[in-house]
């Protein structure tokens, strides 16, 4: 993954030189808080892929856990800069209000900030799937960033034509100041999902309700599964629970029991890391997952 966060930055700067060069060229407010974005995906780029190699590290003395945690740092940091960009954007739309003036060569500036769009979108799309299949906070962070940045620049495109069609100057920072509303709601909602994961919030039902079958198809042998706790770090995922056995079971048997499930369960979940307290069948508390 970390390959894939250091071609973002690189893409993340070129979407930045090509809608600077749009606003330059057009002089639009509305192109400019479309570029003002694009300064965010660099830091962000350049967060995520801090985040990623600090996470990669293993264990230590001080983080017995591991680093995984990085990446929701690097999320909610990214969720920072979009609302201060949007602010800023606000502020560039409020004075081109008061005092609009005309678009120049706006034919040739739509076509640089397509170009730019259709990178952001195709590069989108291609961190979307590696997020999700490395369960990568910061790369899917990115990828959501992206794609909010792909529906703006749209909007931006139809909306910065239609002034240069019609003529209707003040559209131009109504635009921009939409596309900083737009940028806001997106960076509040990353941070409140980024926040949640450094909450240790449980896995999501379905997963949780897989996890639950699968300790109950591969538990054979124990009695019940109780007190069942889950949560997520970055692309790593904690499962412990309590496995009630028979009293007289052999601590090599219940050991067996317990490798087996854990196999089920990280060949199921990937990176997980899989913590069961055998007790003995007086210890039942008839409710949790019962064995098949």
């Amino acid at each position: 993954m970390e390959h894939v966060a250091a071609a973002s930055v690189a893409v993340a700067l070129a979407v930045l030189a090509l809608k600077a060069g749009a606003w330059w060229i057009t002089g639009s407010v509305a192109l400019f808080a479309d570029a003002l974005e694009s300064v965010v995906n660099v830091a962000a780029a350049v967060a995520a892929l801090l985040a990623i190699r600090l996470s990669a590290l293993p264990p230590d003395a001080n983080h017995p856990y591991g680093h995984a945690k990085a990446e929701y740092f690097s999320a909610v940091l990214e969720g920072a800069l979009i609302i201060v960009a949007a602010l800023l954007i606000l502020h560039e739309s409020w004075a081109a209000w008061q005092n609009p003036r005309p678009l120049d060569q706006a034919p040739l500036g739509l076509v640089v900030s397509a170009v730019a769009t259709g990178v952001n979108a195709a590069w989108a799309a291609l961190l979307f799937r590696r997020g999700r299949a490395g369960r990568s906070p910061a790369l899917l962070a990115d990828a959501r960033h992206l794609l909010a940045d792909v529906v703006t620049s749209g909007g931006v495109l139809v909306g910065v034509a239609l002034v240069a069609l019609t003529g209707i100057l003040w559209l131009d920072p109504l635009l921009a100041a939409l596309t900083a509303l737009n940028i806001l709601w997106s960076g509040t909602r990353l941070m409140r999902e980024s926040v949640g994961g450094l909450m240790d919030e449980a896995v999501p039902a379905e997963t949780l309700a897989r996890i639950r079958e699968l300790v109950a198809r591969n538990a054979e042998g124990a009695i019940e599964a109780h007190d069942m706790r889950t949560r997520h770090s970055g692309r790593f995922t904690f499962v412990e629970f309590h496995l009630v056995v028979p009293a007289a079971m052999t601590v090599t048997d219940a050991h067996d029991i317990c490798d087996r499930v854990e196999a089920a369960l990280k060949a199921e979940l990937g990176n997980a890391t899989i913590t069961i307290h055998v007790e003995p069948e007086g210890k039942a508390k008839h409710r949790g997952v019962l064995v098949l």
